[in-house]
């Protein structure tokens, strides 16, 4: 019996020690899970401007505002970092444009508010980078129809909506405020411009999703210039490259727009990808419109991230 008791003495000994180095174990780990995954309070710069035109960021709603937006977007991890990695492939495109139509460069995260650089229709049927609805697309020379639908073409959409920009800039003689009708329309608000004696963005009481809108395109362009201080960290490597291609005239009807990408060395699915714009599988061109499609680079599907991937021990060394 006095040997039994030892036995049992000893094995309540080794659980209480077992127990005592697991839960060391698991403090000392939950320690280091929350000094790598503290969330902060995001910093807000003392200077800001969207096109050249002063935040009033001593404003206290105005810094609410964009204390919101800067949050939401800095901790929606996954769509920002997805919004990083695409702005490397879509902006050297809208930049030139906008320099070429003398709007400012700050516009191009207006489109990012918008899509996020996702060619979507929303629920109120506008479609493409900048969201056209089809009547303001076709106001703008867009052609939209069951083949052809040019919202979708990033190059003449960027054309259009810097047309419609500069046209609320003349209106209004801000960028901020053209900025703002882009997102509720002119009429709204010229309505809220006349009834509440105001013609200053961050006076005027909007609906939220106007409101938040100029918020919202100023916390994107503070995380894409300064990624890294949002806790960010993408490689070079990770950035999802341009599309590299070549351009074709087409003057002519395509009847089969497979046949014509296999004529060119490529597949249907690469030509819809390059070419959003194409809307069905067949191009009806009677009256001999030129079109521009554009071929993909034989060598750019295999090679856009040929040097991607890294061995284990790399990977563990990222931040």
């Amino acid at each position: 019996m006095r040997l039994k008791g030892w036995l049992f003495l000893v094995l309540v000994l080794i659980l209480v020690l077992v127990s005592f180095v697991y839960s060391t174990n698991r403090f000392e780990n939950s320690s280091k899970f929350r000094e790598k995954y503290t969330i902060y309070s995001q910093l807000i710069p003392k200077n800001l401007d969207f096109a050249g035109e002063r935040v009033p960021l001593e404003y206290f709603d105005v810094f609410e505002g964009l204390d919101r937006e800067i949050h939401i977007n800095t901790y929606w991890q996954s769509q920002t970092i997805f919004l990083l990695k695409k702005v490397n492939r879509y902006f050297p495109e809208i930049e030139p444009i906008l320099k070429e139509e003398n709007v400012p460069s700050d516009f191009k995260y207006l489109v990012v508010a918008e899509s996020s650089l996702t060619n979507i229709a929303s629920p109120s049927n506008a479609e493409g980078f900048w969201q056209f609805l089809k009547n303001t697309g076709k106001d703008y020379g867009l052609e939209i129809n069951n083949e052809i639908d040019e919202r979708y073409n990033l190059e003449k959409s960027t054309h259009a909506a810097c047309k419609f920009l500069k046209e609320s800039f003349k209106i209004y003689g801000s960028w901020t405020m053209a900025a703002a009708s882009y997102n509720i329309g002119r009429p709204g608000l010229s309505k809220h411009v006349k009834s509440q004696k105001e013609g200053y963005y961050y006076n005027l009481f909007l609906n939220e999703e106007t409101a938040r809108y100029i918020f919202r395109i100023l916390a994107m362009k503070m995380i894409v210039e300064n990624p890294e201080l949002y806790g960010f960290h993408i490689q070079k490597k990770d950035l999802y490259p341009p599309f590299k291609f070549s351009t074709v005239k087409v003057d002519t009807s395509i009847s089969d727009l497979a046949a014509f990408a296999k004529k060119f060395n490529t597949n249907y699915k690469l030509l819809k990808i390059f070419n959003p714009w194409l809307r069905n599988d067949q191009l009806t061109n009677k009256i001999r419109k030129e079109y521009f499609i554009r071929i993909p680079d034989e060598t750019f599907r295999e090679s856009a991230y040929e040097n991607i991937f890294d061995s284990a021990d790399s990977i563990q060394q990222r931040p």
